[in-house]
């Protein structure tokens, strides 16, 4: 049984960069010292590649689940169980902006761009702790395909691909810790935010205006548009000698990715809310299941 002052408040943590977390719990600071965030990361440098094994199981179950899913005629209501599953999804993203959001604003007013992108001090600490925790989400964010498949959605390319690729990537970058990811994590918490509370409205059949779906597409393309400025940055100052904790190969493997999926999502956009045949967005949820 777990020792009450195993979650008891601390305020003002300081991370080992210097910035401050104001009320911290005690399992945010004492799993994540110096050593225990070398164990993690010499753990996944290890096996990273499982999730190459995630990933093709993975996409197997969802091509599978669709055949077996094409002989119901309707989908099953788990209008319930996805109340519960976005709700969850965007507390942990709201926390995690929380953490990672004033560390990413600390390193970038206090030291620079290039710091925020070439220093992997954010491994450690609370805000270590979250990039961790961050990784590991990468797998059970996989569920929503399954609300997709049992519930006879349109499945899209780009949301089985993403889920897919994101895992790989997330899983080979922390066992190498790579520091472009600080702004990585720090963006897609941000976003996950935002698009579970709308998922979690949605489920809750709370009518959102489509200028908030229209916000939420456009600032996940403004993320990957800033995947690609900070992979172009990380390569411009490893090419003039400065120091810098990315390797070529990283960059060569997030760049590719994140170009893909701004190509992807600007075709969304473009078929979403450009075209004067499209169909109203706000009457099809599944049309958001989409990239995170």
């Amino acid at each position: 049984m777990l020792n009450e002052s195993y979650f008891f408040l601390n305020r003002w943590i300081r991370d080992p960069n210097g910035m401050y977390h104001p009320y911290v719990f005690n399992f945010e600071m004492k799993m994540f010292d110096h050593n225990y965030s070398q164990l993690t990361q010499k753990y996944m440098e290890k096996y990273w590649w499982s999730s190459l094994i995630y990933a093709f199981v993975y996409v197997l179950l969802v091509f599978y689940g669709r055949k077996l899913m094409s002989s119901h005629v309707t989908g099953y209501n788990l209008r319930f169980y996805l109340i519960i599953w976005n709700c969850t999804l965007a507390a942990f993203s709201i926390w995690g902006t929380v953490r990672s959001l004033p560390e990413m604003i600390y390193s970038l007013s206090q030291h620079g761009l290039h710091y925020s992108i070439c220093d992997k001090s954010y491994k450690y600490g609370v805000t270590g702790y979250w990039a961790w925790l961050f990784m590991l989400s990468k797998t059970p964010e996989m569920i929503d395909t399954l609300f997709i498949v049992l519930r006879k959605q349109k499945l899209m390319f780009l949301h089985w691909f993403h889920h897919a690729s994101v895992l790989i990537y997330c899983f080979y970058s922390y066992g190498y810790f790579q520091s472009s990811g600080r702004w990585f994590v720090c963006m897609n918490f941000i976003v996950h935010s935002l698009m579970y509370s709308y998922y979690a409205l949605r489920a809750l059949q709370i009518r959102v205006p489509l200028l908030i779906q229209q916000t939420i597409t456009l600032l996940q393309l403004i993320q990957m548009a800033l995947g690609c400025f900070v992979n172009i940055k990380a390569y411009e100052y490893k090419s003039n000698r400065l120091k810098c904790s990315v390797s070529y190969e990283n960059i060569f493997w997030s760049i590719s990715l994140y170009s893909a999926y701004l190509i992807l999502f600007i075709h969304f956009f473009y078929v979403s809310y450009l075209t004067n045949n499209r169909k109203p967005k706000e009457d099809n949820e599944q049309q958001q299941k989409k990239i995170k």
